[in-house]
């Protein structure tokens, strides 16, 4: 049974524009950053109200986006190393868990010298959208633009700006890590919408019919969708070059939802393409574990931070 959240506070801050308000993800002033003046692609709709509400077991549930923003988690100005990432929560691309695969992640990355953006994205629907396919792209892409392009604000160095994504979410991140060449966008000023690298937790990456995560297909593109190109584009580990980030995957072998061979076809395409990638699979877990696969001791996103040093991407700024 689920009980509903309404965070009253921070909803009509946004309505009015507000830039610092209550975040109803903790207990902090948080920034909120709306991404347009204009949002594009879209079709008004009185039926749509953003709605969120809580699980039974903790998940805070975003639905009906119709406002994308960023939430930034920005790290002591002692710690911070002018890294930052995009986090694109999971949840079949139906709605969005903000805490577990956001604001949780978002709060460890500032304590580790990184400036986290929780990118709370429009969801495809035909209903609010012209064309719902290239919807939550969009707003990867112009949080990526936003984020070069204001970086002085957030003592963010430009060439230092990942994308992490969980599930459907690293669908979009995989996306945003592949497509930046088309800009879905307005960029007037050209920059570059590439992320310097990525990170991919259990994602949906591929549209095939042996490795799809249907739920996620059909939100994005609708149903039978097998023969059309839009299912290979969005395959994306059909769309890899030498110009993909580095990546990092994490996945777990009993994943009953998404597919491991996602996370497998990913690399492998890197790796044939001559990308930077690391892959940890787990024997156990299954799916949605946020921060925390409560089957082993290991703490996968130590692993993820040894990665980033490894990549110079934990250095500070000189």
């Amino acid at each position: 049974m689920k009980r509903k959240f309404f965070p009253a506070l921070f909803l009509g801050a946004l309505a009015m524009g507000c830039i610092f308000c209550l975040s109803p993800m903790n207990s902090g002033a948080q920034q909120i950053i709306q991404l347009y003046n204009t949002v594009p692609n879209a079709i008004e709709s009185t039926e749509f109200i953003e709605n969120w509400d809580t699980t039974s077991n903790g998940r805070i549930l975003v639905r009906n986006v119709t406002r994308p923003t960023l939430t930034a988690y920005l790290p002591a100005k002692d710690k911070t190393n002018g890294t930052a990432v995009i986090i694109c929560p999971g949840g079949g691309y139906s709605y969005l868990v903000i805490n577990r695969e956001g604001s949780d992640v978002a709060e460890v990355f500032a304590r580790n010298g990184v400036a986290a953006f929780v990118l709370k994205y429009r969801l495809p629907n035909d209903r609010i959208m012209r064309d719902k396919t290239i919807g939550p792209l969009q707003d990867a892409q112009q949080a990526m633009k936003l984020l070069r392009e204001r970086a002085s604000e957030w003592n963010i160095n430009i060439n230092r700006i990942g994308i992490i994504g969980f599930s459907a979410g690293g669908h979009l991140a995989s996306t945003a890590s592949t497509h930046f060449t088309t800009a879905v966008t307005a960029n007037e000023k050209g920059t570059s919408l590439r992320p310097d690298f990525s990170i991919l937790v259990y994602p949906v990456i591929s549209f095939g019919d042996s490795l799809s995560h249907k739920g996620s297909r059909r939100a994005l593109l609708g149903k039978d969708t097998t023969s059309l190109p839009a299912t290979r584009l969005y395959s994306n580990e059909q769309q890899i070059t030498a110009s993909t980030p580095p990546t990092f995957l994490l996945h777990s072998s009993d994943d009953k939802i998404v597919p491991v061979g996602n996370s497998i076809a990913y690399y492998q395409a890197l790796i044939r393409a001559g990308v930077k990638a690391e892959m940890h699979i787990y024997s156990t877990g299954g799916h949605g574990y946020g921060l925390l696969n409560k089957t082993n001791k290991d703490d996968w996103f130590q692993r993820c931070m040894n990665w980033m040093q490894a990549n110079q991407w934990l250095q500070p700024e000189k």
